[in-house]
């Protein structure tokens, strides 16, 4: 009989430990419930605090700023020394005055020389001996349209030489040198072949009834003297023997001497304030 109480006992399951669980869980359950109405837990505020304590990554190390280079100021520019240009050496003085100018130039040649288009005839440019054009009809009608305008202001201007056959120069030139010496007739009087005469372009300028200013410097100083050396360019002519330049020009001064060589020429020698010569050489 005990022998099958016992075994029956020991087929019963035992319930007491479910009851101990089932127990905790309510007493659990009811006291957070009862804490929670009762404010002693905040659910969103636990929530927040759990979330926020979780283990976060860590942060990358930040790297260090990159230390700006220290300026370096550029070394003070170097002042390129200008190379030293030696004084140009003095060229040798021009000197054709006199018997100087004919040096080297003592054969006529058998044609004439032109520069720039104008009919050279001087003391380094002389002209052939049977170069025989006469007085330039082109100069002729310019002279006389200058003194059309030179009338207007009272001014009665004459041409007393004009165009000299080489024979003629010869005859002239002879005569000085027998009345002066070849030294003072070379500084005023062309030898034959080196007359601008002989081109038939040059006039000699005076005034009407004062020919004792004909072929003197005191021509210069006359009112037609003056009106023609202010008004030649405008006609062609400019003044051939300017003061001060014998040593260039190989002549005396000569305020009566023209030289025809047209307008447009003229006028540019004119404003160069410089002679034939001159102007030709630094073309």
């Amino acid at each position: 009989m005990n022998t099958r109480l016992q075994l029956y006992q020991t087929k019963k399951k035992k319930k007491w430990p479910w009851i101990v669980v089932l127990v905790l869980l309510f007493a659990a359950g009811g006291g957070t419930y009862y804490a929670t109405h009762a404010g002693l837990i905040n659910w969103q505020q636990l929530m927040a605090n759990i979330n926020t304590t979780q283990p976060t990554e860590p942060a990358a190390p930040e790297e260090p700023a990159p230390e700006e280079p220290t300026p370096v100021e550029p070394p003070p520019p170097v002042e390129e020394e200008e190379p030293e240009v030696a004084d140009p050496l003095p060229l040798e003085e021009i000197d054709h005055s006199g018997a100087k100018g004919y040096e080297g130039n003592e054969t006529l040649p058998l044609e004439p020389t032109y520069i720039d288009g104008i009919l050279m005839a001087s003391k380094q440019y002389p002209l052939p001996s049977g170069y025989a054009p006469g007085e330039s009809p082109e100069a002729r009608a310019a002279f006389n349209e200058m003194a059309a305008a030179a009338l207007l202001d009272d001014i009665r201007l004459v041409a007393f030489s004009t165009y000299r056959s080489f024979e003629r120069q010869q005859e002239i030139y002879a005569r000085y040198v027998g009345n002066d010496g070849q030294e003072a007739a070379d500084r005023y009087s062309a030898r034959p072949g080196y007359s601008e005469h002989q081109t038939g372009l040059a006039f000699d300028i005076g005034e009407e009834n004062a020919e004792h200013h004909f072929a003197r410097e005191s021509f210069g100083e006359t009112a037609a003297g003056k009106w023609v050396a202010e008004h030649a360019h405008t006609y062609g002519f400019i003044l051939r023997y300017p003061k001060g330049k014998e040593k260039i020009t190989g002549y005396m001064y000569e305020p009566w001497h023209f030289r025809y060589i047209g307008k447009e020429k003229a006028q540019a020698v004119y404003e160069s304030g410089l002679t034939l010569e001159e102007y030709l050489e630094q073309r």
